[in-house]
């Protein structure tokens, strides 16, 4: 197992070159929104300085970015509230957007919103009771619609936030901040000390900000300012690992050019035909949309005991697929697929299979014939969805999207339960279905068109 994943964690971990978004001298590939906050550049540093009686003001990139490493260092007047976007969006007129919760509201016409790291050094701070401090820098916010995600409804204890800050921040100094945005999982860093990591379902693009925070009529304030210094950009390519996920111990199962790792479920080599690769995706062939019977599915060569998987899947119109893990191969060398836990991958509106099982148990990112997903948001058809499954001891989480939607413990009286009211309470399946002390990681063939990309897996028995 360990050979075969420390030839794949060798691949490039990060495909584009840092870059400076910023060029010292000017503000080219700038544009202001919102306030009236003035921006310059003074001996290769973007200063930010406060204006009495304007709303937030931001300096945002021409450019939008998806997934990418953004580090810069800060330094601003501890008076100053401020903090950086990115992902973020401002819109000409009013838009009707439907957010991260669910709910449908009005975005102003320059309204800017979408995530962002907050810089919150003061000093006044420190000197409150325990139960009032804060000193948030490198926080999770996103402007203009929920609020705080961390310390907030993603995670995180507030007073346990404020210490770390208040330990790690120097006020009054420079700050080193650096941002992960890789699909649905965000990361900020402190000065070296990670300050979030947080799994999230809002924009997965957008620009890129630097704020200056409104200071109403606070005379006081005016002048005050925040500045940014040694600005780089790392764009993450497909099927790459940063530094901080290889550092974690990640390992990519699927590397965009081979199928190295993999091989039949009913066989000691790769599929001849039905699977290719195009475009850095895993493809797999149209068919007759029966279950495994043309190219056949797909495991990895080694068995899993403790991981966390994420894999990126693209459904066409009608199509039906599945991530199993615990897999057993061995099992069924016959019609059909291997028998193993299922994250369900379909197209609800249109496949027959979402109105069969149990309420609902069948339907995209469900524990396939046992649990039904909930709180899930769904791509479009034709577009990229993440699933993502931890399992850690008997205890598993299936994520779609950056959304918790099963969690369940596979060896409780409750999962046997489930179990004997599914199919997999034929004989067959074994007495013991879905308990297995480790098993594969399996890929489905279910005879339809579906794309897989960024196939990446921790082991957490180590």
């Amino acid at each position: 197992m360990h050979k075969t994943l420390l030839t794949l964690a060798l691949l490039p971990l990060v495909a584009v070159a840092a870059e400076p978004i910023f060029n010292g001298k000017d503000l080219t590939g700038f544009a202001k929104k919102g306030g009236e906050a003035t921006y310059a550049v003074k001996d290769g540093v973007l200063v930010g300085t406060s204006t009495l009686n304007t709303p937030n003001t931001f300096l945002a990139t021409t450019k939008d970015y998806a997934n990418f490493v953004l580090e810069y260092d800060f330094l601003n007047d501890p008076r100053l509230n401020s903090g950086v976007q990115f992902r973020s969006h401002a819109y000409d007129k009013e838009t009707s957007i439907v957010d991260a919760a669910g709910k449908t509201i009005k975005v102003a016409a320059g309204r800017v919103h979408g995530y962002q790291a907050e810089i919150d050094t003061d000093p006044k701070n420190v000197k409150k009771p325990d139960t009032l401090a804060r000193m948030w820098s490198a926080g999770l916010y996103e402007e203009g619609r929920r609020g705080w995600i961390v310390p907030g409804f993603g995670g995180g204890d507030a007073l346990a936030f404020s210490k770390q800050g208040r330990d790690i921040t120097k006020v009054g100094e420079w700050n080193h901040v650096k941002i992960e945005a890789n699909g649905n999982r965000v990361r900020t860093w402190l000065n070296g000390v990670q300050r979030v990591d947080a799994r999230d379902d809002g924009d997965l693009s957008g620009f890129i900000a630097f704020q200056v925070h409104g200071i109403g009529a606070a005379k006081d304030k005016a002048g005050t300012t925040v500045q940014w210094k040694n600005i780089t950009l790392t764009e993450i390519a497909d099927n790459t690992l940063t530094d901080s996920e290889k550092a974690d111990g990640w390992a990519l199962l699927f590397d965009g050019a081979s199928t190295k790792g993999w091989r039949s479920a009913k066989g000691p080599d790769f599929p001849k035909a039905g699977w290719s690769i195009v475009d850095g995706t895993l493809r797999t062939a149209k068919g007759d949309g029966k279950e495994s019977a043309a190219a056949g599915d797909i495991v990895t060569m080694v068995a899993f005991k403790q991981f966390e998987i994420s894999v990126d899947f693209k459904l066409t119109t009608g199509a039906n697929t599945g991530l199993k893990y615990f897999a057993q191969p061995s099992l069924n060398q016959g019609a059909g697929s291997a028998f193993g836990l299922e994250f369900q991958m379909l197209d609800d509106d249109v496949h027959p299979d979402a109105k069969l099982g149990r309420d609902g148990n069948r339907t995209v990112s469900s524990l396939y014939d046992l649990a039904t997903a909930k709180n899930k948001r769904a791509n479009a058809i034709g577009q990229w969805n993440n699933a993502y499954v931890v399992a850690k001891g008997t205890k598993v989480e299936h994520w779609l999207n950056g959304r918790l939607v099963v969690a369940y413990d596979r060896g409780s009286q409750e999962f046997r339960d489930l179990r004997a009211k599914s199919k997999y309470a034929d004989p067959k399946f074994g007495a013991n279905f879905g308990e297995w002390e480790s098993g594969h990681i399996l890929l489905q063939e279910h005879g339809d068109e579906v794309w897989f990309k960024n196939v990446k897996l921790r082991d957490l028995s180590k």
